[in-house]
């Protein structure tokens, strides 16, 4: 009786480290990094009411055990997060690295193929540091060209393909085309704005954590 009820335990607590993500089993927490420009920086916002701060709430509340760590400048472009990336790896060696870039560099004529490098060795340098990666894509304005937007927006699809790095396509989905969501530049979303940016990411950021 006694060595079945043994039996019994051993097989009830493996069933329990199977049931559990590693990290919980160790009450190890991770890091998730957010390399972004000012969409992810909360233009504009209280600090405590941007998609990234929401995104830390979120996995508060659903029992995951990640800091969300934001690592994002309004005005950066992917030039500029190539710059600060590799000592942000160094200093928090994330388990998840998040990047929001490019849209500065379209708004600023940079060309297409330099913005599809530039993305391609960030991914690069987040996996070289033991990061899964997360690609978000922005849309430019109509107002840049058929041509040149669609090119632009193609960049994404393309890295993301080449690298296997999922994607969200589109960051402003169902907020950019909603004047009452944007600020006055109608560049940057409001306040009210960010649980839709979030819920944006968290469809592909879930399957990674």
């Amino acid at each position: 009786m006694k060595r079945r009820f043994s039996t019994v335990l051993f097989a009830c607590a493996a069933l329990f480290v199977l049931a559990c993500p590693p990290w919980a089993a160790a009450g190890e927490q991770r890091d998730i990094l957010v390399l972004g420009d000012s969409l992810s920086a909360g233009y504009g916002l209280d600090p405590r009411a941007g998609w990234v701060s929401l995104l830390q709430q979120r996995l508060h509340q659903q029992g995951y055990r990640y800091r969300v760590i934001n690592a994002s400048v309004s005005g950066d472009t992917t030039s500029g997060g190539l710059q600060r990336l590799p000592k942000a790896l160094e200093r928090y060696h994330p388990a998840l690295l998040i990047i929001e870039l490019g849209g500065n560099d379209g708004l600023r004529g940079t060309p297409l193929q330099v913005m599809r490098g530039n993305l391609r060795r960030l991914i690069g340098l987040g996996r070289d540091a033991g990061a899964r990666v997360l690609l978000l894509g922005v849309r430019l304005p109509p107002n840049y060209g058929p041509a040149y937007v669609s090119a632009f927006e193609n960049v994404y699809a393309q890295v993301a393909r080449e690298t296997h790095t999922p994607l969200v396509a589109h960051l402003l989905r169902g907020v950019a085309t909603d004047r009452a969501l944007m600020q006055a530049d109608g560049i940057h979303p409001k306040a009210r704005a960010q649980q839709r940016l979030l819920d944006n990411v968290w469809t592909a950021l879930r399957p990674l954590l």
